[in-house]
């Protein structure tokens, strides 16, 4: 009989999110754990994120990708992968942090299991706020491989208390507020402290990016690339 578990070494779609707060005074970005038995890198200090999941795609907003982060979104890659891209950023960031990016108001239709606590917080996922700033394409040899893009939010445009973790997961420990020019002192991937100099790049600017940097690793070269708008 064939084996219908999935291909954990394909590439996935994924999504992270950087929450940054205080922006122009004394910085800081949040940031959690990864566990020791964790596949894909244990232990390390991360930003909230994974994979996008199949019902990301079902999953209505409020108000979708702005200009010009969507088309940024779309370059390289199917036009209908933004909106789900944004959706699991946001449940991301809950079922990690118990953070809400969200407007107030009751669900259209019925609440797939996995957002029904998110509902229940009275809002429905919003993308009006995020700005896609990176991308990232894991390089072969990983135990998972994944497709990620790095999705900037600030944390006075959160619907809720962003010193209340209490409906967190225990996926990510130890998650903290951490000052940007501190941030270095912790383990964590080497992609990450890429995206930590872009992040220090524009703290002051609020405007999306002009273009985006695409740092391509496939099995016959790793390029630099930025993304511009398809």
């Amino acid at each position: 009989m064939a084996d219908a578990s999935p291909d954990k070494t394909a590439i996935r779609n994924a999504a992270t999110v950087i929450v940054l707060r205080d922006r122009q005074t004394t910085p800081r970005i949040l940031m959690g754990q990864r566990g020791a038995n964790a596949a894909f890198m244990p232990n390390k200090f991360v930003f909230p994120g994974g994979a996008v999941d199949a019902t990301d795609k079902t999953v209505p907003l409020a108000h979708p990708v702005p200009a010009p982060c969507a088309a940024r979104l779309t370059d390289d890659a199917p036009e209908d992968l933004a909106d789900a891209l944004a959706v699991a950023a946001i449940r991301e960031l809950w079922e990690e942090t118990g953070l809400v990016l969200g407007a107030p108001a009751p669900w259209a239709g019925p609440v797939p299991a996995d957002w029904q606590s998110f509902a229940a917080t009275g809002h429905v996922p919003t993308a009006a706020k995020l700005q896609f700033v990176f991308r990232a394409l894991t390089p072969p040899g990983r135990p998972r491989r994944f497709d990620a893009r790095f999705f900037l939010v600030d944390a006075a445009d959160l619907a809720s208390d962003p010193d209340d973790f209490s409906a967190a997961s225990d996926e990510l420990s130890h998650l903290q507020w951490v000052p940007l020019r501190e941030a270095r002192r912790f383990d964590m991937p080497f992609i990450t402290e890429v995206v930590l100099s872009e992040i220090e790049a524009r703290v002051q600017d609020t405007a999306a990016p002009a273009s985006v940097p695409f740092f391509k690793n496939n099995d016959e070269e790793s390029l630099f690339l930025r993304l511009r708008g398809a």
